[in-house]
Formats: structure tokens, C-alpha cells, sequence
């Protein structure tokens, strides 16, 4: 074996040896978080039923630990509200959901079928998660169980890109189902994040998007040496009141990518 030949052998082994303790470490974390997760239900009784008064500030631990064990630290740029209300988030990852679990009162969306799934479905109904029957996707349906939803006094967050992205700009939202807050009139809490570097670049191995499949993104970020913070700014609540769908869906437009705008001018290195 030629000398090159050695020591790209070398640091292959090395960066594999490497890898292992990270993955053997994020792993224990995780461990360590569900463990914990499974403790916290257990002590509210939300294995019966969520109390979904109290459910709040345990999701927040749970989340702000599954965050750290993959190396995110979450950071509020501004204190983030407990708002009762639609909240709505731009999308960069599987990462948003930890990070913003972490610091909204807010329950998230799933299929129904993720209920009756072993340990993912007892967990999430533990959690208080709000099941969706999606069926034909009509989306006014879920609006409609959304808007119940509000009605009943819980908050929800959704992703009105409806898809993930780099994480630079705001897609084109979809509105239709900020029906809901019109047909509960609960405030649209809009919330943004953005994942930083340590030289305060945006961060490019937490965004999941283009081809990348899930488990080669889950690996990009429990490879990575470099530490990452999820910087999160809560904006100003819009009001549905004497508001069309359409009008809402522009507002929200705009306000979102001017706080993003402004989010990444507070916390990114301009240098």
C-alpha cells in the first residue's frame, strides 16, 4: 500500500471511529430523553389522558432534550409568547419539530393512522398530540377540525409552506387552512427560526430538502463536529377579524419573510 493509499486509509478509519462515538453518544441522549419522556406521563397520568393545561411545559423539556441530544442548542431570540392561537412556522427540517416544541405552547398535527402505530402512537397521544383525518386531504376538513381545535382552548402549530426549505427565504405559503383562525377568530402567531454555525453562517447540514432521504439527513447531523444553534423570534399575532382567507394568507406571506429578514440580520455574521 502506497504511502497516500496509508494515510487515506488512516483518516477514513479514524473519521469511522469517530463518527461511532458521536452516534453511540447522540444515541444515548435520545435514550436518556425518552426515558425521561416516559417518566413525565407517567407522573401526569397522560398515558389516560393528556392534561392538556399542564402538557405544555413538559413537551418544552422533552423537546429542548431531544434538541440537545443531537447537538441543537435553541435560543429565543425574543421571549416566545403563550399565545392561544393558529401557530405558524417556516419549515427547514424534522429539526423544527424539537426546537419548536421546545418553546411553544402549541400541539402539533398528525395523520390519525399515527395513533394506532407501537410506541410513536402511544407517545404522541401522551403528548397530546392532535390527530387528523386526512382521508382525501381536503384540506377544508382539516381546517375544520383545526378550527374545533382552537375552539376547545389548544393551540396549533402547522407549516403553511407545506414543504421544507433552505431556510433563506419564505416559500409561497398555502392559506387554506388558516380558515381555521377564521372560523374560531383565534390570532395567526406567526414564528420563525433559522440554524446557525459557529462561524454565524447559516448552518447546512440541519436543512432537509431536495433528495436527501431522511436517514442520510438523521446521519449529516449527528456527523457534524460543528455545534448548531436554533435561533427562533416570535412575530407579531395578525388578527383573521373582517379578514378573507386570501388577504390572511398575504399578511402572513409578508410578515413572515420580513421577520425571517430580520432574524437572520440579528443573528447572522455580517462580517
Amino acid at each position: 500500500m502506497s504511502n497516500k493509499a496509508s494515510i487515506a486509509h488512516r483518516i477514513k478509519h479514524n473519521l469511522s471511529i469517530k463518527h461511532t462515538i458521536k452516534r453511540t453518544k447522540v444515541a444515548s441522549g435520545l435514550v436518556q430523553t425518552m426515558v425521561g419522556g416516559y417518566r413525565a406521563a407517567t407522573k401526569i397520568g397522560a398515558w389516560q389522558e393528556p392534561p392538556r393545561d399542564i402538557l405544555p411545559k413538559y413537551i418544552q423539556a422533552f423537546c429542548k432534550s431531544a434538541a440537545g441530544a443531537f447537538g441543537v442548542e435553541v435560543v429565543q431570540v425574543e421571549p416566545v409568547p403563550k399565545t392561544h392561537a393558529l401557530w405558524a412556522s417556516n419549515h427547514v427540517s424534522w429539526m423544527d419539530i424539537p426546537v419548536m416544541g421546545s418553546v411553544s405552547p402549541a400541539f402539533f398535527l398528525s395523520k390519525a393512522e399515527v395513533e394506532k402505530m407501537p410506541i410513536f402512537g402511544v407517545l404522541a397521544k401522551a403528548a397530546g398530540t392532535l390527530f387528523i383525518n386526512r382521508g382525501s386531504g381536503d384540506a377544508d376538513t382539516v381546517a375544520d377540525q383545526i378550527s374545533r381545535f382552537l375552539q376547545q382552548g389548544y393551540s396549533v402549530m402547522f407549516y403553511p409552506e407545506a414543504t421544507t426549505t433552505d431556510g433563506k427565504q419564505i416559500k409561497k405559503l398555502h392559506g387554506k387552512l388558516l380558515q381555521a383562525a377564521i372560523d374560531a377568530d383565534k390570532p395567526v402567531q406567526p414564528i420563525v427560526v433559522c440554524y446557525v454555525n459557529e462561524k454565524g453562517e447559516l448552518d447546512e447540514t440541519v436543512p432537509f430538502y431536495g433528495n436527501i432521504t431522511l436517514k442520510e439527513s438523521l446521519f449529516r447531523v449527528i456527523d457534524s463536529d460543528l455545534p448548531v444553534k436554533a435561533y427562533v423570534l416570535p412575530l407579531e399575532p395578525l388578527s383573521p377579524t373582517g379578514k378573507t382567507r386570501s388577504e390572511l394568507t398575504e399578511e402572513l406571506q409578508q410578515r413572515m419573510q420580513t421577520g425571517l429578514e430580520e432574524l437572520h440580520n440579528r443573528v447572522l455574521n455580517k462580517g
